[in-house]
């Protein structure tokens, strides 16, 4: 079983998914394994630098596709790159000096560089012609969608079986995702502590590496908590991916607060799985929501989220409209049409 994979990872595996029956079209997939590096030297910036363009020369292809912001800095091939954010360039405050350097100059390199760009949402189309000088014409948004393997047909036994794994009581709420300075873990987690004064049978799950920058010690406050609300918070680096759609569904609400997202992928998986969410509506998150009918306005305002979440709780008929309505709005993005609309603009079709 594989730990959950990132939003990048989701993004190629569904493309290929639907690629690997398209018999028009021929594929070559590259990775560390099978491409030749002469100085046999474990490297991936050799490896994406170096080796990896000089293989696709080789090969001979007619465009080398990169699914994560950066282009190789010698590359003699015409490339596509898919651009998810560009938080490192709008917000460099909210990386480490390595990577906000590193990123900032490759993923600006990429699109200046490329021949397509593929943008996950308007909003990032927007800020890309924002930010870099570059050709809108290059820049070509196609959503992201939820894998077929998130949905609301609820295994009663098989979520009971997951709750029991990972320790969750009967009702818990849910965090899944890195966790980012942008994304406001610790705002959410005051929140759930005002939660606590009133449902004390509640818990929270949290799955995500903590990568903030300026670091927020969000170890330490959960311990706090749980020390006056025993196994209150439940905090883990990784869930195994084949329990993601159980623990989406065995969730009260899942909660995603965050303030920038190229798209947002968490909150339409949770949607699809028939679970409440509490998001905001900011950046695409907006495009990702749309029609939703309860948001939180402000994400750095804790007794705004806490109101929220009891509002949820409290409400049968509400609770019913936003799970009517996220099974709704997830029903309209589709990998099928994304891996097909991103195939036909890179055969030029």
């Amino acid at each position: 079983m594989e730990k959950n994979k990132t939003g990048v990872a989701r993004y190629l595996v569904n493309l290929l998914k639907y690629w690997k029956n398209n018999k028009r079209t021929e594929f070559v997939l590259y990775s560390m394994k099978n491409v030749r590096n002469p100085l046999s030297i474990k490297s991936t910036a050799l490896y994406y630098n170096f080796s990896l363009p000089k293989q696709a020369r080789k090969d001979k292809v007619d465009i080398l596709f990169l699914p994560f912001y950066m282009r190789p800095f010698f590359c003699r091939v015409p490339t596509a790159v898919a651009i998810h954010d560009i938080s490192y360039i709008v917000h460099p405050e909210w990386f480490d000096f390595y990577h906000r350097t590193i990123y900032r100059v490759l993923t600006k390199k990429a699109i200046k560089k490329s021949k397509i760009i593929f943008a996950s949402s308007e909003y990032t189309k927007k800020e890309i012609l924002k930010h870099c000088k570059v050709n809108p014409e290059k820049i070509h948004t196609i959503l992201l969608a939820v894998d077929e393997k998130f949905d609301s047909n609820k295994d009663l036994g098989t979520i009971e079986k997951k709750k029991q794994k990972y320790g969750l009581k009967d009702h818990y709420l849910f965090y899944l995702g890195s966790i980012f300075n942008r994304r406001h873990v610790p705002e959410t987690i005051s929140a759930f502590e005002n939660i606590l004064e009133k449902k004390p049978g509640y818990q929270f799950l949290i799955s995500g590496r903590n990568l903030t920058n300026p670091h927020q010690n969000i170890e330490k406050e959960i311990e706090r908590i749980n020390r006056k609300f025993p196994e209150s918070i439940l905090k883990l680096d990784y869930l195994e991916d084949d329990d993601i759609p159980y623990l989406y569904q065995g969730a009260e609400m899942f909660l995603y607060l965050s303030e920038y997202e190229g798209f947002g992928l968490p909150p339409l998986e949770a949607m699809a799985c028939g679970t409440p969410v509490l998001s905001s509506k900011k950046t695409s998150l907006a495009e990702v929501l749309e029609d939703y009918p309860l948001w939180v306005e402000n994400p750095r305002e804790i007794n705004e989220i806490s109101e929220k979440i009891l509002k949820v709780l409290g409400n049968e008929k509400l609770r019913n409209e936003l799970i009517e309505k996220g099974l709704e709005r997830a029903k309209k993005f589709s990998w099928q049409k994304t891996a097909e609309e991103t195939l036909r603009i890179l055969n030029h079709e």
